[in-house]
């Protein structure tokens, strides 16, 4: 028998190994460093358009101006952002959880239902127990301390 961890244990044969989608990446490019800093100057820029640029851009004194030019910095910085191995790593974990999704088995509506009347019973019954003892105390601490 081996200690090989990819062995089976009773015949010794070779365990088939799945390829594991789910990837760490452990390391990025020094142009993905950039990337990140240009994606985050744009994405705080956006959030001072409204308050800074009109002062320095006449045009800007137009709400439409500065939603367009706010929504262009947002475009801009996600596409960055994309273009990062984090970012299509990130991309390749979305598509995987709207596979998963598709594996799940959702309650019937039945059955949703009758879950909520359970829970909202419980949450009913709770509240006067605790309302109960609140009463309670306080008859009590009105009694000792007069």
């Amino acid at each position: 028998m081996s200690n090989d961890k990819s062995r089976d244990a009773l015949s010794d044969a070779p365990i088939p190994q799945r390829n594991n989608s789910a990837e760490v990446v452990t390391s990025g490019s020094p142009l993905d460093v950039v990337l990140w800093v240009i994606a985050l100057a744009l994405l705080i820029g956006a959030a001072m358009v409204n308050q800074y640029l009109p002062a320095y851009w006449p045009p800007a004194n137009n709400i439409w101006v500065r939603v367009g030019v706010i929504l262009a910095c947002i475009v801009v910085a996600l596409g960055l952002l994309y273009a990062t191995h984090q970012g299509k790593g990130f991309i390749r974990l979305l598509k995987d959880a709207r596979i998963e999704l598709r594996r799940v088995t959702w309650p019937t509506k039945q059955e949703t239902v009758t879950t909520s009347w359970q829970v909202l019973l419980v949450v009913v019954i709770t509240s006067i127990v605790l309302w109960c003892f609140d009463y309670g105390l306080g008859w009590l601490i009105k009694l000792i301390i007069g």
